[in-house]
């Protein structure tokens, strides 16, 4: 047994999240971490909510509260909707919690100690008539570049390019919209990732079975342009961890905080101390240290693009440079971008569908299947309306709802709702436990190299050699003229329900749990023996037939939702 420790990259708390958000981290390590439970692994699956830096603070201001209340609602918010969309999560914590204080604070000093922490002054705008320095996103302005009036002190939202606040034409405070701006010095501190290059390349060059896209990554922000570079680690903002180094004030950093980049990351330990704390699990160390039994763990972190400089650098750079023995990721499952329907979404447009809203319309396994099935791996993918009902329609309503209804209604009008006992396998059922034992190892294989849409593919292969020995024994004939031959067909094909349900769990469990629920069967261990496991349903055991697993998607329906989730048009 392996000791499987999960995270996906935590959400942030300014919103609710779109699908994008979902399949580019959560979705794919909750597929990853249920596969390990049901292979009898213990695993530790966590996550939190990303609760500091600017946007929360404008988030809560929009939304005319203040942020330690507004963080707490969208905690729960998104909590809930994880829960509704079927995420296994041990723990679902909060970057703001006291366990990450501590801990944040606890690495800068050791990092301080270690000669890895640099004080810096530099300039920075300070607003006047708000008395405080301005972070990048608490500035507007006009965008030098294409004109766009409202465009923020690090990127024009408009065209996309990077800017610094100084780059703005007329900029102005976004909290009072005061232009009496200046310039002046402040001290911050800075981690020298610079000192920590070498070890991170050679540490990255034994990484050769992770994905193409983490590596380039990673390798791309050591090595080009000037490489490496140190990077600040404080803000001079209300809300986020005050900075200390340890249990101590930092003479000179009164009123500061850390830099979000710097603590959401830490968040991923101090999320198992809030497991334990929180009574649902015991000795996080165990998890994390290698002197205290960590060394053991096999950790693997999933996360968007956009995160993999922090997770393959900075993060290592801090676990690294704090010379003690915490446990370095094994295994970057990255991903590239969802786009909807040939654009991107975007919240201030209503444009794509997000979490709460794909609850409202449809059943969570609905979106998992589509989202993990087309995963955007290899390069970015597209959601759009007609090959959602596509994949919903001919995946899930034709072939694997239709094989459970078909067979189970015509078991009960031929031989009642029980398991039919008479007759014996003859060939074609020996080929199909042989092709399906076959099927299976390959299943596990890509299970267990993180291939998400090669798995979904052999997952409805198995789904698919079901409707395909139903098709070509049609048990329907077979009985006119051999009631027991179509007896044993009916037998196997009955057997094959328990063992999709346990296959597909990972990525359909409301509709696996339907499954085993209407067959009258417990969870069971994962079927490494899959002649075994297709005798589970004994004869005379009793099963009920279902209600309808997967509902069709409609032309209006689709129609309608493609409408309704366009957007503002431009």
């Amino acid at each position: 047994m392996t000791r499987h420790l999960i995270t996906s990259a935590i959400p942030y708390i300014n919103g609710i999240k779109h699908l994008g958000n979902l399949v580019g981290s959560q979705l794919p390590a909750d597929l990853y971490a249920r596969y390990q439970r049901a292979r009898g692994h213990d695993v530790l699956f966590l996550c939190a909510t990303d609760e500091h830096g600017t946007p929360a603070e404008l988030a809560a201001a929009k939304a005319g509260q203040p942020v330690a209340e507004y963080c707490a609602e969208m905690h729960a918010v998104q909590s809930r909707i994880a829960e509704g969309f079927g995420l296994s999560f041990d723990h679902f914590g909060r970057s703001s919690s006291p366990q990450n204080h501590a801990l944040t604070q606890h690495f800068a000093g050791v990092l301080a100690d270690q000669g890895l922490i640099e004080e810096v002054v530099e300039q920075q705008i300070y607003s006047v008539t708000d008395g405080r320095f301005l972070p990048d996103r608490y500035i507007e302005g006009t965008c030098p570049n294409c004109g766009f009036d409202s465009a923020r002190g690090d990127q024009c939202d408009n065209c996309t390019k990077q800017l610094d606040p100084v780059d703005l034409i007329e900029p102005r405070s976004v909290i009072s919209g005061s232009t009496d701006l200046e310039m002046r010095d402040t001290k911050h501190l800075f981690l020298r990732q610079s000192q920590m290059k070498d070890k991170l390349d050679a540490w990255i060059n034994t990484k050769d079975d992770w994905p193409v896209l983490t590596t380039s990554i990673a390798r791309k922000w050591l090595h080009d342009g000037d490489g490496l570079q140190d990077r600040g680690i404080t803000r001079d903002l209300n809300w986020g961890v005050p900075v200390k180094r340890g249990r101590e004030d930092w003479p000179g950093m009164e009123g500061k905080v850390f830099y979000v980049w710097f603590d959401a990351p830490i968040e991923y330990i101090a999320c198992s101390q809030e497991w334990v704390d929180a009574g649902k699990g015991n000795d996080w160390e165990s998890w994390w240290r290698t002197d205290r039994g960590a060394a053991d763990v096999r950790y693997t972190q999933f996360m968007g693009k956009d995160n993999v400089p922090f997770h393959t650098l900075s993060f290592p750079a801090t676990i690294m440079g704090s010379g003690e023995p915490w446990k370095l990721v094994d295994y970057i499952k990255s991903f590239n971008y969802l786009t909807y329907d040939g654009g991107q979404f975007s919240t201030s447009r209503g444009r794509g569908v997000f979490m709460d809203q794909a609850l409202e319309i449809l059943p969570a396994d609905y979106w998992r299947w589509w989202l993990l099935s087309h995963a955007p791996e290899t390069s970015d993918a597209e959601f759009t309306w007609e090959l959602f009902q596509s994949s919903v329609n001919k995946d899930l309503a034709d072939v694997l709802g239709n094989f459970v209804s078909r067979i189970t209604k015509f078991c009960r009008s031929k031989f009642g709702e029980a398991v039919p006992e008479a007759g014996s396998y003859g060939a074609a059922e020996e080929t199909l436990i042989a092709d399906l034992t076959a099927r299976v190892a390959q299943y596990q294989a890509h299970m267990d190299a993180m291939e998400v849409r090669k798995s979904a593919q052999e997952l409805r292969a198995i789904w698919a050699a079901g409707n395909e020995y139903l098709q070509a024994e049609a048990p329907w004939t077979t009985f006119k003229s051999d009631p027991d031959k179509a007896a044993a067909q009916v037998r196997l094909a009955l057997n094959l329900i328990p063992l999709y349900a346990v296959l597909s769990a990972p990525f359909i469990p409301q509709a696996a749990e339907k499954m085993l629920t209407a067959m009258g069967a417990e969870a069971s261990d994962w079927p490494d023996d899959v002649p075994a496991a297709l005798t589970r349903l004994a004869p005379g055991h009793a099963f009920e037939v279902p209600e309808v697993l997967f509902a069709k998607i409609s032309d209006e329906n689709r129609e309608i939702w493609a409408e309704r989730f366009a957007g503002a048009r431009e």
